[in-house]
């Protein structure tokens, strides 16, 4: 299959090996001031080299083309991956969690990153905590993409609603990290499904009955946690009493090399239906401070009452949009893919995506308001599983109902034993 430009590069890449489909790409960024694919997407064409056997990935010298040809899934246990410090590790985390299940092995993997250090560093008490030259500096939360506060939250929950086994089906947080040095770790594990997904029927959102959250910060005071849920509290106070946010207060090498906070907050409904929204505040990356080269102070962080009062409005934005899910597993938030994955968050249409890959059988979702990319993702699953989904709008609730008939998708590559 032959494709054209980058804005999808990651869903292509996922649906390709899950369809077992060639795929080659032209034009990637090709009239950018920087053309070809980015430090973050090579990344992930390694990790998924590395979970994948007889797996073939070919870049042309400007990087503008890219050959991909898909191989065997066979996950496996004790795996590593370097993320980088260009995007968070919740870039990698969907790829995963989709691929996983389709795996002859279930997947156990550390994402994180792995930085040669300097043999100049003065510190030697800091040196001695250095294995092998190295320190870890993986981003767990940043601005661009699902926190892995929301990953364990709300995305790991809703894999049960698709039949996904507990059992193996976890993200630890080891260390948390923020941009521009991040620090973090996580350990991701992911269960293989026995044969197939199971065909879901989820269009009752139910009402609202408790609100959970957490906050994070890292080389900061304590405090901070405190004052943005003290905020939060005052927004949702007005609605409803079931409010308890809790605090994740890190220093030292579990805090990461980067001072910053923010807040991952998750609404419960009474059909157990969870929407979340989440936020982190940080100081920007060094392609990011071009803005501020003329001036020698940090640009200021926006203060922890304006982030509780921030995450807490989105959140009611969220439940007023409607849906089963949050905008960030409908994949609707098409506007930061158009902007060459620049800024804002992005998401692959992980709830499509289950739904494609279920049984022929039919999947019934209700979701809010479709946008372009939307209606792109729709395409490309048609494009590469043949799957159809059927759009109907209800004015009564001003969201929209998908069906479509699963594509039968079997894990083949799981060990008989």
């Amino acid at each position: 299959m032959r494709l054209k430009g980058s804005h999808h590069l990651r869903q292509w890449l996922v649906l390709a090996t899950l369809s077992a489909t060639p795929i080659v790409v032209e034009e990637i960024r090709a009239d950018d001031s920087s053309p070809g694919l980015r430090t973050h997407e090579v990344s992930l064409l390694r990790l998924l080299e590395k979970v994948s056997d007889d797996c073939t990935v070919e870049i042309n010298e400007t990087g503008t083309k890219l050959r991909y040809k898909p191989g065997v899934l066979i996950g496996g246990k004790h795996l590593v991956h370097d993320c980088g410090l260009s995007r968070s590790i919740g870039y990698f985390l969907e790829p995963l969690i989709l691929l996983g299940l389709f795996g002859k092995k279930p997947l156990s993997i550390r994402l994180k990153v792995m930085i040669i250090v300097d043999d100049t560093l003065k510190k030697k008490k800091e040196r001695e905590k250095l294995q092998h030259n190295a320190f870890l500096a993986g981003i767990t939360n940043d601005s661009k993409d699902p926190s892995v506060d929301t990953f364990r939250t709300t995305t790991l929950h809703m894999l049960k609603r698709f039949g996904v086994p507990l059992e193996g089906l976890e993200l630890k947080i080891e260390s948390r990290g923020a941009p521009p040095l991040g620090g973090g770790e996580v350990v991701l594990g992911v269960p293989i499904v026995p044969n197939t997904l199971s065909a879901a029927h989820w269009i009752d959102e139910g009402m609202i009955k408790s609100i959970r959250g957490v906050t994070f910060s890292t080389r900061v005071s304590p405090q901070i946690g405190n004052r943005m849920i003290y905020a939060a509290r005052g927004v949702f106070n007005c609605f409803i009493p079931d409010v308890h946010i809790f605090t994740d207060h890190r220093s030292g090498p579990p805090g990461g090399r980067s001072p910053g906070y923010g807040i991952s907050l998750v609404a419960e409904t009474t059909s157990g239906c969870l929407i979340s929204a989440d936020t982190t505040v940080s100081y920007p990356k060094a392609d990011e401070m071009e803005e501020f080269e003329d001036s020698d102070e940090k640009p200021d962080l926006m203060p922890p009452e304006d982030v509780g009062v921030q995450v807490a409005s989105v959140l009611l934005g969220e439940i007023e949009q409607g849906g089963v899910v949050d905008s960030t597993h409908q994949g609707i938030n098409g506007s930061s893919e158009i902007q060459d994955c620049q800024h804002g968050m992005l998401y692959m249409g992980l709830l499509f995506l289950l739904c494609a890959l279920c049984p022929p059988d039919v999947s019934k979702v209700r979701v809010g308001k479709l946008t372009p990319y939307g209606i792109e993702t729709l395409r490309n699953i048609r494009d590469f599983l043949g799957v159809k989904f059927v759009i109907k709008p209800d004015p009564a609730t001003d969201t929209v109902i998908l069906k479509c008939v699963g594509s039968g998708m079997k894990n083949l590559s799981r060990k008989v034993s």
